[in-house]
């Protein structure tokens, strides 16, 4: 089983919850062809403007992959087309989302704790150490 950090945005949180699935674009073939059935998956929402307020980066939830790679061109996401999909069965949704800046100084995975965006800039999503899940988990008080 692997672990993924999957990088999403506001808009596009409500399509997997709604529609429990992640989409990739083609450019991004080579990360989601390694994700298997069981694997599981943290979605991390990029910082968000909110009228006057500013939403911090966070992670929102859990879900277990439940398909192999396939390919939709339907429409479903608000900008790009993402047309490289898994089926996603969701585990939890946190009661109150993780600041992810507060989680920086205890994920592994984060070589440069000052320049932390960097592991994450330009990516759609990223295999993450088993470590790194569980502490997450911890943080967010939750049994998956």
């Amino acid at each position: 089983m692997k672990f993924w950090l999957c990088i999403t945005n506001e808009d596009n949180w409500e399509v997997i919850r709604e529609k429990n699935v992640w989409g990739v674009e083609e450019r991004h073939r080579n990360a989601i062809s390694t994700v298997k059935p069981g694997d599981k998956l943290l979605i991390y929402v990029m910082s968000t403007r909110k009228g006057e307020e500013i939403l911090p980066p966070r992670i929102v939830a859990v879900y277990e992959a439940a398909s192999e790679v396939f390919r939709d061109s339907e429409r479903i996401f608000k900008g790009k087309l993402y047309p490289l999909r898994i089926r996603l069965r969701p585990i939890v949704v946190f009661p109150k989302p993780l600041d992810f800046r507060e989680l920086v100084p205890k994920l592994g995975f984060i070589k440069n704790k000052k320049g932390w965006a960097g592991h994450i800039r330009g990516k759609a999503m990223r295999e993450i150490p088993e470590e790194d899940f569980n502490t997450v988990i911890e943080a967010a008080g939750v049994k998956v």
